[in-house]
């Protein structure tokens, strides 16, 4: 018999391709502890309910774990994401009942910040417009269009939200002669400065900034924290890019913004409803560059973090504290050991 169960949903829709049905890369951590991992189907939310009742550890695939969930845990010390954005789960339940909410900040930086800079880099120099240009006969077209743009060295850079990634996107974003300033209300101004980065207040960055990109997680502080009001404040030539999350922008506002020219274009990765409906004006959209929430995505990605998820539980139910915690104000009263890395790691 298992020493653990440790439950999870199997994954629909489009993601359920890409997830491989033995969990062979989640399991590499779980059995030298005597984990079991029980799988259940996708779309049996009764079920999936049931067994996470008596378990161990959950991993959240792309299901919600709710407050109802959360309450009829009986002895759970640790809900897994292989994820950033905890949006998907009741957090301040999973602190009532001191259960570690535990994600993967740190394993897809790179990518989202490489692909932030590309959408950076095609929105602003218009590369779908004048790619349909050079196709569909309009070659001649493509030059006079960028007179109308000044050239991107010089630009100012802001950056709403300043953790890994944003970071990340600065570093890759000195070097083409921007000025980058920043607006995070939880991150020292030093922290900043250090980096040769400047900080300013929201409305300030939105005025300034040539190019604005959206870093913020998802909570109810930043729902539609960019709005009406917020794109009013921008240049009409400007362009806003986003590969957080899409419900921290008010989507309707970001269409009328480009509808009515407030702003100059958009570079998206996220939106509020995923896939959007197709009659979405965004899709319609020349001045807009969208992918289909894909930064993350790269062939590393994958299974870097499965195998982290596992590994997060391994030290959970070993009696160690997580490497990342969403809640970690749980840990101090856990009864865990606070983890440390190996001398040789």
């Amino acid at each position: 018999m298992a020493k653990y169960k440790v439950v999870t949903q199997a994954m629909a829709g489009p993601y359920a391709a890409f997830e491989e049905a033995s969990h062979d890369l989640e399991i590499e951590a779980l059995t030298p502890i005597g984990a079991e991992l029980v799988v259940v189907p996708a779309g049996k939310d009764d079920e999936f309910v049931e067994e996470a009742r008596d378990a161990d550890a959950i991993i959240a695939a792309r299901n919600t774990i709710s407050k109802a969930v959360i309450d009829g845990l009986e002895k759970c010390k640790i809900i897994a994401m292989g994820s950033v954005g905890a949006d998907r789960i009741d957090v301040a339940a999973a602190t009532a009942r001191g259960i570690p909410v535990t994600n993967v900040p740190d394993v897809f930086i790179d990518e989202v910040a490489d692909h932030a800079m590309m959408l950076i880099l095609a929105t602003y120099r218009r590369l779908t417009i004048i790619d349909s240009m050079a196709r569909d006969g309009r070659w001649k077209e493509g030059r006079p269009l960028l007179y109308g743009y000044p050239r991107l060295m010089g630009q100012t850079l802001g950056l709403i939200s300043f953790g890994n990634v944003s970071r990340s996107v600065a570093a890759r974003a000195a070097p083409f002669g921007l000025h980058i300033v920043a607006f995070d209300p939880y991150i020292g101004e030093l922290a900043m400065t250090r980096e040769r980065i400047e900080p300013v207040g929201l409305t300030e960055l939105l005025q300034r900034s040539d190019i604005v990109s959206m870093h913020a997680p998802y909570t109810s502080e930043t729902h539609h924290m960019i709005g009406q009001d917020q794109f009013r404040l921008m240049k009409p030539h400007a362009v806003f890019i986003n590969t957080g999350r899409g419900d921290t922008v008010d989507e309707v506002a970001l269409i009328r913004a480009l509808e009515e020219r407030w702003i100059g274009g958009a570079g998206l990765d996220v939106l509020e409803k995923e896939p959007p409906d197709q009659d979405n004006p965004l899709l319609k959209m020349d001045k807009v560059v969208l992918t289909p929430h894909a930064a993350s995505a790269s062939s590393r990605m994958e299974p870097e973090r499965r195998r982290r998820v596992g590994r997060e539980i391994a030290l959970v139910l070993s009696g160690r504290w997580p490497r990342a915690c969403v809640n970690p104000s749980v840990l101090e009263g856990s009864g865990l050991r606070r983890w440390r890395p190996h001398p040789m790691e």
